[in-house]
């Protein structure tokens, strides 16, 4: 679970940080939006514990890493 954590936390910061140094951009907010609520969403997710049978499944945690880095790449392609 400390993985999803450092991800969610990681999305969470990243989407902060964007929106912080392109304040001013039209339509920031939204591509902020896009990249830090799923970072909050992973990160509160590890705190449910009946969510976590599920998340420590393996096509789960492969789905979850792409899905990640997709978002770390749209992130800095931003």
């Amino acid at each position: 679970m400390n993985n999803y954590r450092m991800g969610g936390y990681l999305l969470f910061a990243i989407g902060l940080i964007n929106l912080r140094y392109q304040w001013g951009e039209p339509g920031i907010v939204q591509r902020s939006a896009t990249i830090f609520i799923p970072g909050a969403l992973i990160l509160l997710a590890t705190f449910i514990e009946a969510l976590e049978p599920v998340m420590m499944r393996k096509e789960v945690q492969y789905l979850m890493a792409f899905v990640g880095l997709a978002f770390i790449a749209y992130a800095v392609t931003n």
